[in-house]
Protein backbone atom coordinates (compact mmCIF):
# COMPACT_ATOMS: atom_id res chain seq x y z
CA UNK A 1 0.00 0.00 0.00
CA UNK A 2 1.35 3.40 -0.82
CA UNK A 3 0.32 7.04 -0.92
CA UNK A 4 -2.45 9.10 0.59
CA UNK A 5 -5.09 8.64 -2.14
CA UNK A 6 -6.58 5.64 -3.91
CA UNK A 7 -4.74 6.42 -7.16
CA UNK A 8 -1.41 6.34 -5.29
CA UNK A 9 -2.21 2.90 -3.87
CA UNK A 10 -3.24 1.67 -7.33
CA UNK A 11 0.07 2.86 -8.78
CA UNK A 12 1.95 0.99 -6.03
CA UNK A 13 -0.10 -2.13 -6.80
CA UNK A 14 0.61 -1.86 -10.52
CA UNK A 15 4.33 -1.55 -9.80
CA UNK A 16 4.24 -4.62 -7.52
CA UNK A 17 2.41 -6.66 -10.17
CA UNK A 18 4.95 -5.60 -12.83
CA UNK A 19 7.88 -6.52 -10.58
CA UNK A 20 6.57 -9.83 -9.24
CA UNK A 21 4.13 -11.18 -11.80
CA UNK A 22 1.45 -11.34 -9.11
CA UNK A 23 -2.17 -11.83 -10.15
CA UNK A 24 -3.97 -8.51 -10.30
CA UNK A 25 -7.66 -8.30 -9.50
CA UNK A 26 -9.10 -4.82 -9.58
CA UNK A 27 -10.17 -3.70 -6.08
CA UNK A 28 -13.69 -2.74 -7.14
CA UNK A 29 -14.40 -3.09 -10.86
CA UNK A 30 -13.82 -6.83 -11.32
CA UNK A 31 -16.30 -9.70 -11.37
CA UNK A 32 -14.30 -11.53 -8.68
CA UNK A 33 -14.39 -8.52 -6.37
CA UNK A 34 -18.09 -7.85 -6.90
CA UNK A 35 -19.02 -11.51 -6.42
CA UNK A 36 -16.95 -11.77 -3.25
CA UNK A 37 -18.32 -8.59 -1.75
CA UNK A 38 -21.83 -9.63 -2.73
CA UNK A 39 -21.66 -12.42 -0.15
CA UNK A 40 -22.25 -9.70 2.43
CA UNK A 41 -25.76 -9.30 0.97
CA UNK A 42 -26.36 -13.01 1.52
CA UNK A 43 -25.11 -12.74 5.10
CA UNK A 44 -27.28 -9.68 5.71
CA UNK A 45 -30.37 -11.39 4.32
CA UNK A 46 -29.68 -14.44 6.48
CA UNK A 47 -29.48 -12.33 9.62
CA UNK A 48 -32.41 -10.07 8.82
CA UNK A 49 -34.67 -11.47 6.08
CA UNK A 50 -37.29 -8.72 6.35
CA UNK A 51 -35.19 -5.69 5.38
CA UNK A 52 -36.82 -2.99 3.29
CA UNK A 53 -33.74 -0.87 2.55
CA UNK A 54 -29.98 -1.13 2.97
CA UNK A 55 -27.57 1.82 3.11
CA UNK A 56 -24.12 1.08 1.70
CA UNK A 57 -21.15 3.45 1.50
CA UNK A 58 -19.62 3.81 -1.95
CA UNK A 59 -15.99 4.30 -2.90
CA UNK A 60 -15.18 2.57 -6.16
CA UNK A 61 -18.48 0.72 -6.06
CA UNK A 62 -17.43 -2.93 -5.74
CA UNK A 63 -19.16 -3.42 -2.39
CA UNK A 64 -22.43 -1.80 -3.40
CA UNK A 65 -22.36 -3.62 -6.76
CA UNK A 66 -22.09 -6.98 -5.05
CA UNK A 67 -24.75 -6.21 -2.45
CA UNK A 68 -27.11 -4.71 -5.02
CA UNK A 69 -26.63 -7.70 -7.33
CA UNK A 70 -27.49 -10.01 -4.43
CA UNK A 71 -30.71 -8.13 -3.67
CA UNK A 72 -31.68 -7.68 -7.35
CA UNK A 73 -35.14 -9.04 -8.00
CA UNK A 74 -36.17 -8.73 -4.35
CA UNK A 75 -38.13 -5.98 -2.63
CA UNK A 76 -35.01 -4.70 -0.84
CA UNK A 77 -34.01 -1.19 -1.93
CA UNK A 78 -30.24 -0.56 -2.06
CA UNK A 79 -29.19 3.05 -1.46
CA UNK A 80 -25.64 4.26 -1.99
CA UNK A 81 -24.03 6.73 0.40
CA UNK A 82 -21.15 8.92 -0.73
CA UNK A 83 -19.29 11.78 0.93
CA UNK A 84 -20.15 15.13 -0.63
CA UNK A 85 -16.50 15.46 -1.62
CA UNK A 86 -16.22 12.02 -3.22
CA UNK A 87 -19.25 11.32 -5.39
CA UNK A 88 -18.09 8.92 -8.09
CA UNK A 89 -21.27 6.82 -8.38
CA UNK A 90 -23.71 9.72 -8.24
CA UNK A 91 -21.67 11.52 -10.91
CA UNK A 92 -21.74 8.38 -13.06
CA UNK A 93 -25.53 8.16 -12.70
CA UNK A 94 -25.86 11.81 -13.73
CA UNK A 95 -23.53 11.35 -16.73
CA UNK A 96 -24.99 7.96 -17.69
CA UNK A 97 -21.53 6.42 -17.45
CA UNK A 98 -18.30 6.52 -15.43
CA UNK A 99 -16.65 9.93 -15.10
CA UNK A 100 -13.67 11.19 -13.12
CA UNK A 101 -14.42 13.34 -10.08
CA UNK A 102 -12.29 15.27 -7.62
CA UNK A 103 -11.89 13.72 -4.20
CA UNK A 104 -11.79 15.69 -0.96
CA UNK A 105 -13.25 14.00 2.11
CA UNK A 106 -12.36 12.72 5.57
CA UNK A 107 -13.26 9.32 4.10
CA UNK A 108 -11.00 9.63 1.03
CA UNK A 109 -8.69 6.83 2.18
CA UNK A 110 -11.45 4.24 1.70
CA UNK A 111 -14.14 6.04 -0.32
CA UNK A 112 -11.84 8.11 -2.49
CA UNK A 113 -11.94 6.39 -5.86
CA UNK A 114 -12.03 9.10 -8.53
CA UNK A 115 -14.38 7.04 -10.69
CA UNK A 116 -16.35 3.83 -10.77
CA UNK A 117 -15.46 1.40 -13.51
CA UNK A 118 -17.73 0.44 -16.38
CA UNK A 119 -18.60 -2.91 -14.79
CA UNK A 120 -19.59 -1.24 -11.52
CA UNK A 121 -21.69 1.30 -13.37
CA UNK A 122 -23.40 -1.39 -15.45
CA UNK A 123 -24.37 -3.34 -12.32
CA UNK A 124 -25.39 -0.32 -10.24
CA UNK A 125 -27.48 1.50 -12.85
CA UNK A 126 -29.98 -1.36 -12.78
CA UNK A 127 -29.78 -2.41 -9.12
CA UNK A 128 -29.07 0.64 -6.94
CA UNK A 129 -32.17 2.70 -6.17
CA UNK A 130 -30.32 6.00 -5.72
CA UNK A 131 -27.35 7.67 -4.06
CA UNK A 132 -27.39 10.17 -1.20
CA UNK A 133 -24.56 12.51 -0.25
CA UNK A 134 -23.35 13.04 3.29
CA UNK A 135 -21.21 15.89 4.65
CA UNK A 136 -17.89 15.12 6.31
CA UNK A 137 -19.18 16.50 9.63
CA UNK A 138 -21.90 13.83 9.73
CA UNK A 139 -19.38 11.10 8.89
CA UNK A 140 -17.16 12.25 11.76
CA UNK A 141 -20.19 12.45 14.07
CA UNK A 142 -21.18 8.90 13.11
CA UNK A 143 -17.65 7.69 13.73
CA UNK A 144 -17.68 9.31 17.20
CA UNK A 145 -21.14 7.90 18.01
CA UNK A 146 -20.07 4.38 17.06
CA UNK A 147 -17.12 4.63 19.42
CA UNK A 148 -18.94 6.39 22.24
CA UNK A 149 -22.10 4.23 22.26
CA UNK A 150 -20.89 0.87 20.93
CA UNK A 151 -17.09 0.91 21.35
CA UNK A 152 -16.67 0.28 17.63
CA UNK A 153 -13.51 1.81 16.19
CA UNK A 154 -14.68 2.42 12.63
CA UNK A 155 -12.85 4.28 9.86
CA UNK A 156 -14.62 7.32 8.38
CA UNK A 157 -15.66 5.43 5.23
CA UNK A 158 -17.18 2.69 7.37
CA UNK A 159 -19.24 5.26 9.27
CA UNK A 160 -20.54 7.05 6.17
CA UNK A 161 -23.79 5.08 5.86
CA UNK A 162 -24.72 5.92 9.45
CA UNK A 163 -23.71 9.51 8.70
CA UNK A 164 -26.48 9.62 6.08
CA UNK A 165 -29.04 9.09 8.86
CA UNK A 166 -27.39 11.61 11.17
CA UNK A 167 -27.33 14.26 8.43
CA UNK A 168 -30.86 13.51 7.28
CA UNK A 169 -29.53 12.65 3.81
CA UNK A 170 -31.64 9.52 4.07
CA UNK A 171 -34.92 9.71 5.96
CA UNK A 172 -36.53 6.32 6.58
CA UNK A 173 -40.29 6.02 6.33
CA UNK A 174 -42.23 5.06 9.49
CA UNK A 175 -41.87 1.32 10.02
CA UNK A 176 -39.17 0.94 7.35
CA UNK A 177 -36.78 -1.89 8.24
CA UNK A 178 -33.38 -0.42 7.51
CA UNK A 179 -29.96 -2.03 7.34
CA UNK A 180 -26.95 0.25 7.72
CA UNK A 181 -23.59 -1.20 6.73
CA UNK A 182 -20.82 -0.29 9.17
CA UNK A 183 -17.44 -1.73 8.25
CA UNK A 184 -13.73 -1.00 8.20
CA UNK A 185 -11.40 -0.58 11.15
CA UNK A 186 -8.54 1.25 9.44
CA UNK A 187 -8.71 3.94 12.10
CA UNK A 188 -6.25 6.69 12.93
CA UNK A 189 -6.48 6.35 16.72
CA UNK A 190 -5.20 9.88 17.34
CA UNK A 191 -8.04 11.28 15.20
CA UNK A 192 -10.59 9.01 16.88
CA UNK A 193 -9.48 10.27 20.29
CA UNK A 194 -9.68 13.85 19.01
CA UNK A 195 -13.25 13.54 17.70
CA UNK A 196 -14.52 11.69 20.77
CA UNK A 197 -12.89 13.94 23.38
Amino acid sequence: IGGAQYDDAQAACDKFVAETGALKIHPFSARETIAGQGTLGREWQGQEPDLDTVLVAVGGGGLISGIAAWFAGTSVKVVGVEPEGSRSLQAAFEAKGPVTVTVASVAADSLGARNVGQLVYDVCKDTVDHVVLVPDAAITEAQALLWRDFRLAVEPGGAAALGALIAGSYKPQPGERLGVLVCGANVDLAKLIEITA
